[in-house]
Formats: structure tokens, sequence, C-alpha cells
């Protein structure tokens, strides 16, 4: 599967974007889905993931409340809803997937084999 990001741009604390990814290829609905970032001069962290059905969704504590992972598997598309972001949202967000049939969660990046090509996103204070 091939993966496209995209709705990335600037934005002003306390502001909001939404991320989408859409997925080429069959079988979209048999992927556990994830996003990551990495920080400029830091490590690509796990942000949000979700179950294949989409009945269940994983943050990092980091952003628990104020971002929404989701999907649509009829669009192949999962999505990421930011709200109040803070200059420490800043990154380059990627979208990625589990292989396919692994079900279960993951935030180690290293379990993930299929990786869109990042958006960034930049939170000015």
């Amino acid at each position: 599967v091939q993966l496209q990001a995209s709705g990335g741009g600037l934005v002003q604390a306390g502001g909001s974007l939404r991320l989408s990814c859409v997925a080429s290829g069959r079988s979209f609905g048999d992927y556990f889905m994830s996003w990551f970032r990495q920080p400029p001069g830091k490590e690509r962290e796990f942000v949000a993931g979700i179950t294949d059905n989409g009945g269940s969704t994983y943050y990092d504590d980091s952003v628990k409340g104020r971002f929404t992972v989701s999907r649509d598997n009829r669009k192949s598309s999962v999505y990421l809803q930011m709200n109040n972001l803070q200059p420490e949202d800043t990154a380059v967000y990627y979208c990625a997937s589990r292989p396919r049939g692994y079900y279960s969660y993951s935030s180690d990046p290293n379990n993930y084999v299929h990786w869109g090509q990042g958006t960034l996103v930049t939170v000015s204070s």
C-alpha cells in the first residue's frame, strides 16, 4: 500500500489543523494505522493509532484530549484532527501502517512497514 499525507501548514498556538492520509491499493481495512511525528532534531515519535475497523484508538499522553484519529475505510483514508495546537507540536507528521493482518497496537515505528511522505506542521507562539 502507498500512503499520501496532506493537510499540514502554519498555524498559531491554539489553532487547529486536520491531517489526511489516503492509501492506494487494496484492503485498506486490513491495516492498523497510526500517525507519527518527528520534531526538528528529534527522533520520530508515536502520536495516535487506530485499529482496522476504527473500533479502538490510542494516543500519546502529550496529545490526549487535543488530537483525534479517525478513519474511513470506504475512502481508504485516515485522519488526524488536531486542536489547541502548541509550539511543541511542530513537526513533520507521517501516517504509517502495520503489516497487513497485524491488527494490534504498537507505538514502535519499527513495527510499521508503509509510510507516507510526511506533512509539515508548524505552530507559532
